[in-house]
């Protein structure tokens, strides 16, 4: 199996349509073909079409979505793009180091490489559910990047990471479990949030920094199947606890 194929590419949000059909025009000169696309504002359009010249294929094959969650689902590594810094920082990578990675999982496991909107990225929430950021490094006199250029940027990378055959060793090629996948991760985070709430260790009026905090855990320890299991199972054993000694086992 080609570990491109394995990935797909994610635009959530996009305004301009031209925009959809450049990605793509720039995804099928590097011999990606998966695209998603996420609520996006005009689309079908014509300009889309125009802007993706012999990669329409790519188009017609396209996978419209509402939501993030819906966009990433099956997948069990979920990259996203960021250009600021966050109060709470998470593994970030440049494109040559993370397409690497990309590629090496790619070989196991589907793969969401997640741009966001033209104007102002990714959400903190959509970016707290990805498990590692990329950032291109551009000029500081002048840091704005067009979607499609970044989306052609990173594809690149990834072409590369494909022709030079030399990867990092993958520590978890022979795990005898597969990783989880998106969706599973999310149902674990909203079982811990009730959990942990439930003992009082989460306070419903207070700021969700303990939770984001959490989720970074988390996200950089590669959870399989059946650590997630495990982890569910002790917390749905604490909620059962938190009952007998008469409290609800949900959050309050």
């Amino acid at each position: 199996m080609n570990p491109l194929d394995n990935i797909r590419v994610v635009l959530v949000h996009t305004s301009n349509p031209g925009n959809i059909g450049a990605a793509a025009r720039a995804m099928k000169n590097m011999g990606l073909s998966q695209l998603y696309l996420v609520a996006p504002h005009r689309y079908p359009a014509d300009e889309a079409t125009w802007r993706a010249a012999n990669a329409a294929d790519l188009l017609a094959r396209a996978v419209v979505v509402e939501t993030f969650d819906e966009a990433v689902a099956g997948c069990a590594l979920v990259v996203g793009t960021s250009a600021r810094e966050r109060s709470i920082p998470w593994p970030l990578l440049d494109a040559r180091a993370a397409c690497q990675r990309i590629y090496g999982e790619a070989r196991r496991h589907g793969v969401a490489l997640v741009f966001g909107r033209e104007d102002r990225g990714l959400t903190n929430e959509e970016l707290q559910k990805c498990q590692l950021h990329i950032n291109i490094p551009t000029d500081a006199a002048y840091s704005s990047l067009n979607l499609a250029m970044a989306v052609q940027v990173v594809a690149y990378e990834l072409r590369m990471a494909h022709v030079s055959g030399q990867l990092p060793a993958d520590p978890m090629a022979d795990w005898d479990l597969d990783c989880a996948d998106a969706e599973a991760i999310e149902r674990l985070f909203t079982h811990m949030e009730q959990a942990l709430g439930a003992m009082g260790f989460l306070k419903a009026d207070a700021p969700k920094q303990t939770m984001t905090r959490l989720r970074r855990l988390f996200q950089r320890t590669r959870l399989d199947v059946m650590e997630v299991n495990i982890l569910r199972g002790i917390l749905t054993s604490a909620q059962y606890w938190v009952r007998k000694a008469g409290g609800d086992g949900r959050d309050r």
